[in-house]
């Protein structure tokens, strides 16, 4: 490459390393924001956010980054560049292209209003009440829309939503897979309401306090893995993790004094999703790459450490008995089966975070087929709350008795995350068909998770799918690691096996 187009380069990566920068410090804005932030500060917050996101909006599609991807990725020199540089230009492309019609000012209003509407949210649903958020989600949804046709509408509106989480991912192919899913999970589920004996789980639900139940989550992030000089654990209303480089990648849980469970599992997920994110190349700190490649291999990670690992008889063979030691009063009398079989109870619910394995999928669905009727079918916002009801009633034979246990339990509508639900199931067929092969590659899996030897499990996830960050697409790490595409049936085979067990089916 001559000095000229090497110069070039540079330019783009200078520009790409600064945009990164601008990322970190927004994303500590937004920690911040959901971690203890005053109230009172938050709409200011917001303004501040909203002005740094319209500066680092205008240098992405500013003609300086144009005229870098112009020369870069003429043939002759895109040929020359590493795999990294040219998955970096490609991306940019996809991203300049889609945004540069945008104007600035409505994006900086979307970015401000979503912050501040993050902020109502948790109000709103402390309150359980939808009139209070409601204004703030038709915004959001009308501003969507709005960027939407700025973007582009692709075979339809919500498709364009979909692959912003999950590239090339669309209505058609969801619908399929879906189909697949609940033709093998709905016949499961109703064995298990036929069977008619649920495992005793009341335990469950007595009072725990919260200082053992920080102690038994540090306990297990540690021992699956997450480094605590390059994270911290802390609490917000919705768990989340947030990834500024690889040698800083925080998450948060929620602790309840009356579930012993919701915490566990919870911190085990954001852990998932953390030991993605810090065990990344470092080679790419700094660049776009330093991330994971689709929310849907995101949730696979996530999903699989804490279903596939955490909720497995070898887990809890290994870590009961320190759970016990911290909770005598509670579970001494329990013995592990029947702690077992009661974390993974089939049972129809109202909260996603705290749903079963099988039915998970359902909530998921429901939540799909409703931003389908808002971006598609322009359902009005104020009708929510009544075709969630409806929904629940439909696929899972419950309804809610207030909106903070119904259509405001999510975080993810007040952020504009449209298109994310699906990325959780589809997440969980990754990670069972990656599991079918991780067997495989390591036969005595169960006895190392039973010896509480975590670190060859990181070790292969690492190797398969951590190191590449963004560097390969959704569908290039599936077929890589298990030489097929994406297939739902290793999912129902797992989930099928695992509840003819719990059940004695």
């Amino acid at each position: 490459m001559n000095a000229q187009n090497e110069a070039i380069l540079q330019k783009f990566r200078d520009i790409t390393t600064k945009l990164k920068s601008y990322e970190e410090a927004l994303s500590i804005m937004h920690w911040d924001l959901r971690t203890g932030a005053p109230r009172k500060g938050a709409e200011q917050r917001s303004k501040t956010i909203g002005a740094l996101s319209e500066d680092m909006f205008k240098l992405s599609v500013s003609d300086e980054m144009g005229e870098c991807l112009d020369a870069l990725e003429q043939s002759e020199v895109f040929e020359q560049l590493s795999a990294a540089d040219r998955k970096m230009v490609t991306d940019a492309r996809k991203e300049y292209n889609r945004s540069r019609k945008i104007p600035s000012k409505l994006y900086q209003e979307y970015v401000v209003l979503t912050s501040h509407a993050e902020t109502m949210w948790e109000e709103a649903k402390e309150k359980a009440d939808f009139e209070m958020f409601a204004p703030y989600l038709r915004d959001i949804v009308a501003k969507t829309q709005q960027l939407i046709d700025y973007w582009g509408v692709k075979d339809t509106r919500y498709d364009t939503l979909l692959d912003m989480y999950e590239p090339g991912m669309t209505v058609e192919k969801l619908d399929a897979i879906f189909g697949k899913l609940k033709e093998g999970l709905v016949p499961l589920v109703h064995a298990v309401q036929e069977k008619g004996e649920q495992p005793a789980h009341d335990f469950l639900h007595l009072d725990y306090a919260i200082e053992q139940q920080k102690e038994i989550s540090q306990h297990l992030l540690k021992e699956m893995g997450y480094d605590f000089e390059a994270g911290r654990l802390d609490e917000s209303v919705h768990p989340f993790m947030i990834g500024l480089n690889s040698g800083d990648v925080r998450i948060t849980t929620n602790y309840k004094t009356d579930d012993a469970a919701s915490a566990i599992f919870s911190s085990l997920h954001e852990g998932g999703h953390a030991l993605y994110e810090q065990n990344i190349k470092k080679e790419f700190d700094g660049t776009p790459l330093s991330t994971g490649t689709s929310m849907g291999i995101h949730e696979s990670q996530s999903r699989f450490w804490e279903n596939m690992i955490g909720r497995s008889r070898p887990f809890w063979n290994r870590y009961y008995s320190e759970l016990q030691r911290l909770f005598p009063e509670q579970l001494n009398e329990v013995d592990v089966d029947t702690f077992y079989r009661a974390v993974n109870r089939v049972e129809p619910s109202l909260i996603r975070t705290e749903a079963d394995e099988v039915t998970y999928n359902l909530h998921i669905i429901i939540r799909y087929e409703i931003e389908k009727m808002l971006f598609n079918e322009n359902l009005p916002v104020e009708d929510l709350p009544r075709v969630w009801k409806e929904k629940y009633e439909s696929y899972l034979g419950v309804s809610p008795s207030h909106a903070g246990e119904g259509v405001l339990q999510d975080v993810h509508w007040s952020g504009g995350g449209f298109g994310y639900f699906p990325s959780y199931s589809l997440g969980n067929m990754y990670a069972a068909q990656m599991m079918h092969t991780m067997h495989k590659a390591l036969p005595n899996l169960e006895a190392l998770v039973e010896e509480g030897k975590l670190e060859p499990i990181k070790e292969w996830l690492t190797e398969q799918v951590y190191q590449y960050g963004k560097l390969l697409t959704p569908s290039e790490i599936i077929m890589k690691i298990t030489g097929e595409a994406l297939n739902p049936q290793y999912l129902v085979d797992y989930l099928t096996k695992k509840t003819n067990e719990v059940y004695g089916m």
